[in-house]
């Protein structure tokens, strides 16, 4: 990048972009489906476990697209791969838009899945085009947009729904996406790509064959139960698929993930704590709105509607953002360390006071606040985590490997917080009793107490060689 005003301009403009394509081409794709869930089991005449699939095929194809993604932006620069995933994006969110079987709405879903690889891409580009300095305030503010598509499909959903019908909250997406496409053509520079690029084709596929049969078997426990002979063969096949992978990996010159890489102390920790943190996200998306939506004669619902229900999780996700967004100052007088201790600390108080009190709604506002900053905190300081402790060159992949890991978290976070409360019910498919939400409470409150270890035992001062900051690995 040059130096003249013009180019000044275009590397400020780099990261609101990059935080707009984010949340539309993949937190608010994602986001977007479930409350037309019951509208697209009707309008394409399928079961409520075939419109599931709708969310489900978008989370497979984004878990195993991202890391990929990432390391191709490595090799080729993201400029190119960030213009080629937003037209496959786009493209998958127009046969969905447009499908009138189920089959032709999951395949679309499913490469629309590939813009969860914009983030990766987003922090890659972050790290050529922004001083060390400026780095973490935007890496925070990427990190901070996962949470902010969820908030705006469920304020979004209920006009679009009522007065233009399901189909066109499909085409929000788009509608953002199509100029977002073309500013990004304008605005991202190009980047030299590495010299004797090659892709590990065999990791890959392999790294994409463990992950999906893992994946499945654990979206599909809940429906198909855990001695379901699928869901064996499915955790099986993930085992024997993952060594596989491992082995390769740890053989080929140029893997598709460096194994040495990840157990830097500065990434692994900060892997785990993404795997926490997405379960922390996601078990509050499960457990605020179904106890707010609760009977009244339960005692302690509050008979509230999906609205009332959504609007719970919008200052929270305000927050979340808020606090995205300001995590990288603090990163820079205290360190991500410090920051993701903070954002751990902050959650489990979210937690643990709903755990003890929720009897009225300004509890459930004020606790659901506290986690969304708290929370806020913990995915930017993962980030950077992550970004400082790897070099340049692996920062795609690197970044990628840990929104993978999110991922499995925020899946974990939602079946295990859906079980805890229908295990609560004294009969099967009777009203969850008020000791399934306490509990619910308490385990992701716990969730943190062990992010707070992980926060302890990072670097305090995250660097590597590519990083701006040196310490001890």
């Amino acid at each position: 990048m040059g130096s003249g005003g013009g180019q000044t301009r275009r590397e400020r403009s780099v990261v609101p972009l990059l935080a707009f394509l984010g949340v539309m081409a993949y937190s608010l794709s994602m986001a977007v489906v479930t409350p037309a869930l019951p509208l697209i089991q009707e309008g394409l005449g399928t079961t409520a476990g075939g419109a599931a699939w709708a969310l489900t095929a978008m989370t497979l194809s984004a878990a195993v697209g991202t890391p990929v993604i990432g390391r191709l932006g490595d090799l080729f620069g993201p400029r190119p791969v960030l213009l080629a995933v937003l037209a496959a994006t786009i493209a998958g969110m127009v046969v969905a838009a447009l499908a009138v079987s189920l089959p032709v709405m999951l395949a679309g879903r499913a490469l629309a899945g590939v813009g969860g690889g914009v983030f990766p891409l987003a922090y890659t580009i972050i790290r050529q085009v922004h001083p060390p300095h400026r780095t973490a305030s935007a890496v925070g503010l990427m990190s901070s947009m996962l949470g902010l598509g969820g908030a705006l499909s469920w304020v979004i959903a209920g006009p679009i729904i009522d007065w233009f019908g399901w189909r066109w909250l499909l085409w929000v997406p788009v509608m953002g996406l199509v100029p977002g496409m073309a500013l990004a053509w304008w605005i991202v520079p190009q980047t030299e790509r590495q010299k004797d690029a090659r892709i590990d084709w065999w990791g890959a596929s392999l790294f994409a064959a463990w992950l999906v049969c893992g994946l499945t078997a654990l979206t599909q426990l809940p429906a198909w139960g855990w001695r379901d002979p699928r869901v064996l063969g499915l955790g099986a096949s993930a085992a024997v698929l993952a060594g596989c992978w491992l082995a390769v990996e740890s053989r080929v010159a140029e893997p598709l993930v460096d194994l040495r890489l990840m157990r830097r102390r500065g990434v692994w920790t900060a892997n785990v704590a993404s795997m926490l943190a997405g379960y922390a996200l996601m078990a509050g998306g499960i457990l605020f709105p179904l106890l707010v939506q609760s009977p009244v004669a339960t005692g302690f619902g509050f008979g509230g509607s999906a609205t009332q229900a959504a609007l719970l999780q919008l200052p929270a996700s305000v927050g979340m953002t808020a606090a995205g967004f300001t995590a990288g100052a603090l990163d820079a007088r205290v360190g991500s360390r410090a920051v993701l201790l903070a954002g751990a600390v902050l959650t489990l108080l979210g937690y643990g006071y709903v755990a003890v009190a929720h009897d009225h709604m300004w509890q459930l506002y004020a606790g659901g606040i506290a986690r969304g900053i708290g929370l806020g905190l913990a995915y930017a300081a993962v980030a950077n985590l992550v970004v400082a402790a790897v070099p340049a060159g692996q920062t795609g992949v690197a970044t990628g490997v840990n929104t993978l890991i999110r991922t499995v978290g925020a899946s974990l976070g939602t079946q295990t917080s859906a079980a805890i409360v229908t295990a609560s019910a004294p009969y099967p498919g009777g009203t969850p009793t008020e000791s399934g939400f306490t509990l619910g409470f308490a385990a992701a409150a716990a969730t943190m107490v062990a992010a707070i270890g992980l926060a302890l035992a990072a670097p305090r001062r995250p660097s590597g060689p590519g990083g701006s900051r040196r310490n001890a690995p």
